[in-house]
């Protein structure tokens, strides 16, 4: 049984200057932006379930892509999409969509098990597509995360209102004419692209780190909507960019830390609120 060594490396700063370390910095923004952003909506749509479902449920997209010998990202976008739409288009409610999520979860979850026990190399990915492996992160991945960026700045630009509007009240604005099931269909829809770029930072297992922890810091302290989506992807770099300077200096997984400095975050927001309150 092998041992991490936790010892201090003072050669942290070389390994920090390496290109490979260059990308995973680049990949860590691209990854705040859409994380921050789209957290907020997921948290006050009361939908933290179905976006940890969905890097689940593209798992098995994931497995049959290198059994297929296609790109990761391509098979696990694709049903993360695909379960995107299922969910969004079955749960028109919150209740209807735990159930929509949970048995689509059920069906993706075995199926991946499934492609993975048809080839070894599929097997031997499984861990990267679990715990994430933002160290490898290619260039062409970066520029894929810059242009999902983009497009979903502009998307969110179209359709803030009435997904906003819907997220805090959707009775209400049901009442006023926002189309619901229109919004429920888009943000599934977004959240797995954002689900797709995230996970070869954190794996499928910890996404919760990146997408829903900052959120929640920030919500606790911001007083507006877009102030809440600007302080999560804040957190949320500040994570990501934490975590890879300090797995430079005491070599450990950066996922670990990543999802480590996220919690902690957290919990000293969460303390210093309750707190406060007395």
């Amino acid at each position: 049984m092998s041992a991490i060594d936790f010892s201090f490396d003072p050669d942290w700063m070389d390994t920090l200057s390496a290109p490979f370390m260059t990308n995973a910095f680049l990949a860590g923004l691209a990854i705040a932006v859409a994380a921050g952003v789209m957290g907020y909506f997921t948290i006050a749509r009361r939908s933290t379930f179905a976006a940890h479902a969905l890097a689940h449920i593209g798992l098995p997209g994931a497995t049959g892509a290198v059994l297929l010998g296609l790109p990761v990202s391509l098979g696990l976008g694709a049903f993360a999409l695909g379960g995107a739409l299922v969910i969004g288009a079955l749960g028109r409610r919150v209740s209807e969509r735990e159930i929509a999520t949970g048995t689509v979860l059920a069906f993706a979850t075995g199926l991946g098990l499934f492609f993975a026990r048809l080839s070894s190399s599929a097997s031997s990915q499984m861990q990267s597509i679990l715990f994430g492996s933002i160290l490898t992160i290619t260039t062409e991945q970066i520029i894929g995360f810059a242009i999902f960026d983009v497009v979903l700045v502009l998307v969110l630009a179209v359709i803030y209102r009435p997904l906003l509007f819907s997220s805090l009240d959707e009775q209400v604005a049901q009442a006023k004419g926002v189309p619901i099931g229109l919004m429920n269909v888009a943000f599934m829809a977004i959240m797995a692209g954002v689900i797709t770029i995230a996970v070869p930072a954190v794996g499928t297992l910890l996404i919760f780190a990146l997408v829903i922890t900052p959120a929640a810091s920030a919500n606790m302290v911001a007083s507006s909507p877009l102030g809440a989506m600007i302080g999560a992807s804040v957190i949320c770099l500040a994570s990501i960019w934490g975590g890879l300077v300090l797995s430079a200096m005491f070599p450990a997984p950066p996922s670990f830390i990543i999802v480590t400095l996220s919690t902690l975050i957290w919990a000293v927001i969460k303390a210093a609120q309750s707190f406060a309150v007395r």
